[in-house]
């Protein structure tokens, strides 16, 4: 069946009138309000004849066309007109004639916030702009408050912040007068009592009065004459103090037995402690573990210098058996020695005068062996061992000429066999020397 056109009416809205199809169709429904509106004649020929369809559409029931923008209004058709003229939502051309629609309810804002051509009161100086105007007077009012671009915590009016800046703001930059450094006007004073360029008072009052800071140390050590100045020979003894110029010049004069006394003094001084601390460093670079590695560099010419000259010996560096041991030097004939000479290497052992003898047990009886590195990848090292003979003098307290050979192997290895394999290898032998309290040959 189909539905009838008052039925349809009840429900009838209509959308924003902002596109041109709104207003086209507001027209519309304005022509036909009009049209079908009866007026008073007083003619009855004149008066048109209205249909009922007509009748029903104009009082249907409808919402207002700004009903998505939040009007609530709900009528008869034939009531729309009247309703648009006072809606709220209804646009309107702006009141200041700048050719904007503006619904009414924004109305108000628009003349006082939006419309370019109204008319604002600036709030800092009461001067009137049309709004494009005002907006680039924004911004730029020399009588606007603003706060200090350094920082300072000062608000002022726009006008005095330049000579604020240039003159009164404690954040300014000014340059030291002393060292043309610049620093934060409120840090100054604390560089002033820091400042290497400020000039001081010489605390002698001598006649330049004021010294830069930086120098003043230099003019009491150099320059200052009322400074009381120790002789140059203090540091050898002499106590004389005096004023620089002519004191000093007589002093040095009149004194220069006493100066040369006191260097040759120092002199000595100075040579004992040299002595004391060569000493200690010799102790301190000797070995205390009882184990010496012996590394023999150059070993073709050193070979060659003993086959040349007879009774060539090589001696090692001291040293001990512990920390307050014995102590032991070994020597090497590469020619050999006695039995060994010309076909073996010789090694012995002596012991020598030690700080400690006083306290060992004598005579000494610790075992002593000898090893020759073999610096191939498959290594045979060759050692040969002994224990001390107690009859022998060798091994008794030595004296302060201590036996110049001591005791040890005349045929340790021949020269034949350190060529068969890589016991001198780089032109370098490697001899080890232990010595070892437990007694055990070690063959």
């Amino acid at each position: 069946m189909v539905r009838s056109l008052a039925l349809w009416t009840k429900t009838l809205s209509f959308p924003t009138r902002n596109s041109p199809s709104t207003r086209q169709s507001k027209d519309k429904i304005n022509s036909t309000i009009l049209s079908s509106t009866p007026t008073k004649d007083k003619t009855p020929a004149s008066t048109p004849d209205i249909s009922d369809s007509e009748k029903d559409i104009m009082g249907s029931t409808v919402y207002c066309i700004h009903h998505k923008e939040g009007c609530k209004w709900s009528d008869q058709l034939r009531k729309l007109k009247a309703h648009l003229q006072t809606c709220k939502y209804d646009s309107i051309p702006c009141n200041n004639k700048c050719g904007a629609q503006i619904p009414r309810i924004l109305m108000e804002d628009h003349l006082k916030y939006t419309c370019p051509e109204r008319i604002a009161k600036c709030e800092f100086c009461g001067l009137d702009f049309p709004g494009s105007a005002m907006e680039e007077h924004n911004g730029c009012c020399p009588l606007e408050p603003i706060y200090c671009e350094n920082k300072c915590g000062q608000k002022l009016q726009r006008r005095y912040l330049s000579r604020h800046k240039a003159n009164d703001c404690c954040k300014r930059l000014i340059p030291c007068r002393y060292c043309n450094n610049q620093y934060v006007a409120d840090t100054l004073q604390t560089h002033h009592t820091k400042c290497a360029r400020v000039p001081v008072p010489c605390p002698n009052r001598c006649e330049l009065m004021v010294v830069p800071r930086e120098d003043m140390e230099t003019h009491l050590k150099e320059h200052c004459n009322l400074l009381l100045s120790c002789c140059v020979f203090k540091e050898a003894g002499c106590r004389f103090k005096g004023l620089r110029g002519p004191s000093m010049d007589r002093h040095m004069e009149e004194s220069v037995q006493q100066h040369l006394m006191l260097m040759c003094s120092l002199v000595t001084k100075q040579q004992n402690q040299i002595t004391t601390l060569k000493n200690a460093l010799s102790r301190i670079s000797l070995h205390q573990s009882g184990t010496l590695v012996w590394k023999i560099t150059d070993y073709g010419s050193k070979f060659d210098e003993a086959r040349g000259k007879d009774g060539v010996e090589l001696i090692s560096s001291p040293f001990y058996t512990s920390q307050f041991g014995y102590k032991l030097q070994a020597s090497v004939f590469l020619n050999g020695n006695g039995a060994g000479e010309g076909t073996h290497i010789s090694v012995y052992i002596k012991i020598l005068p030690g700080e400690y003898d006083a306290l060992l047990r004598w005579p000494f009886a610790h075992t002593v062996s000898f090893t020759l590195f073999d610096q191939s990848e498959k290594p045979y090292n060759i050692v040969e061992s002994f224990v001390p003979d107690p009859t022998w003098e060798n091994f008794q307290r030595p004296s302060k000429e201590p036996d110049s050979l001591g005791f040890g192997f005349p045929r340790f290895v021949s020269h034949d066999t350190l060529k068969k394999r890589q016991f001198v290898k780089d032109d370098t032998l490697f001899i080890r020397v232990k010595v070892d309290p437990s007694k055990i040959v070690a063959v």
